[in-house]
């Protein structure tokens, strides 16, 4: 299938990389073959995975720079089961160097196209801004996944971001929908933490995912030891709920498969 799902949210905090990293390690004990992305420089989501970003041989930066092949970056997770292209800090140069090179905001997808097939699902993790290294993501991806923290500004800052989407959409990647919604941090009982989830709901409808991902001391703590939820407290509410939102997903999937067949037959 090699579907590819930007996670992306340019507001900081809302749980992105975690949603990555443990969507990634649920995704993968489905039996789905999973690809995680580090796109962000300051690598969060390979220290979260187990893997040192300063002692990688080569980075996200080496396969933009188009220096090596994407396959020779990659690193096997191999406590959760995926496979990922890790970040560093050299990332923050091709932020610069990108700027002015030729076809810039096509690198990953050029990249990303040589082993799509060999994946189910291919999460990239993007930086918390709508920078090229984001605009990359989401020219390469079929989906964009939104974490989206149900408090006050939250909605303010979705409108800079559907507005980047829309413009992807207009001009480079026409085929990019929003995949989903996913309210983090999730508190039922906090009033305005319901009322933005609604208020999601109403723009968005069945875009918003049912799964909500709530907050959790172990979700927090998993990533100081390296490792996803799933694999740290299996038992957790929070790998609990990361595990339902792959299953939401990839139910999602095979009923849109069904219809695709169903309209073709």
């Amino acid at each position: 299938m090699g579907k590819i799902i930007a996670v992306t949210n340019q507001k900081g905090g809302v749980g992105k990389t975690t949603t990555a990293v443990n969507l990634a390690a649920a995704l993968a004990g489905s039996r789905k073959r999973v690809l995680l992305v580090d796109l962000d420089p300051q690598g969060n989501a390979t220290v979260g995975s187990g893997i040192d970003k300063d002692a990688v041989p080569h980075s996200g930066y080496d396969v933009l720079m188009d220096t090596v092949s994407i396959r020779e970056a990659l690193v096997p997770v191999e406590h959760a089961n995926f496979t990922l292209l890790p970040a560093n800090g050299d990332l923050t140069a091709a932020e610069v160097t990108l700027l002015e090179a030729k076809g810039r905001e096509q690198r990953l997808r050029l990249q990303l196209a040589r082993v799509k097939s060999e994946y189910d699902y291919i999460l990239v993790d993007c930086p918390p801004s709508l920078n090229i290294l984001t605009v990359n993501a989401l020219v390469a991806s079929h989906g964009v996944l939104i974490p989206i923290q149900c408090e006050y500004y939250a909605l303010e800052g979705l409108t800079a971001l559907l507005d980047t989407i829309k413009r992807v959409q207009e001009t480079v990647n026409p085929e990019l929908v929003i995949e989903g919604l996913l309210r983090t941090m999730y508190d039922p009982r906090n009033n305005l933490a319901t009322q933005v989830g609604a208020q999601l709901i109403q723009h968005f409808n069945d875009r918003v995912y049912r799964t909500m991902i709530p907050r959790n001391v172990r979700l927090a703590e998993a990533p100081s030891y390296g490792l996803p939820a799933m694999q740290y407290d299996r038992t957790s509410r929070g790998a609990l709920a990361y595990m339902a939102l792959a299953s939401e997903m990839i139910r999602r999937d095979q009923r849109a498969a069904m219809n695709d067949g169903a309209g073709t037959a």
